[in-house]
């Protein structure tokens, strides 16, 4: 069993930037995925990145590519969002999960979950 832990969301501006972090309670193994996922209100969950833990390998959807980036510490068991450009539609709940194996380009699979953070962007 994994415990997923996230921080670092909050209230910016359009045009700015935030940090999410999301720290695993246990050894994440090689061929773990990490992801990133938001949901906002009336919309369904979505990926919005994701990391193969091996390789560092990266995933993103359409909307956040250059402006997103994802990352990992293996010996801290941290996963990093850095969110750069942000824009009013970036607003929504943040999770952090994790697949033990699987597909680095698909949302399926997920059997760890944290529970959540707030990103708001003004306009």
């Amino acid at each position: 069993q994994v415990q997923l832990l996230e921080s670092g969301g909050g209230l910016v501006q359009a045009g700015g930037s935030l940090g999410l972090s999301c720290v695993a309670s246990a050894r994440i193994s090689t061929a773990y995925v990490m992801g990133w996922f938001r949901q906002a209100p009336g919309k369904e969950r979505e990926l919005v990145a994701a990391i193969r833990w091996s390789v560092g390998r990266t995933y993103y959807t359409d909307s956040v590519q250059g402006r997103f980036t994802i990352s990992r510490v293996a010996a801290t068991n941290t996963v990093y969002l850095q969110m750069n450009s942000l824009k009013p539609e970036d607003t929504a709940v943040y999770y952090c999960a994790a697949k033990p194996f699987g597909d680095l380009l698909t949302a399926h699979g997920y059997d760890y979950w944290g529970e959540g953070t707030q990103v708001t962007v003004s306009s």
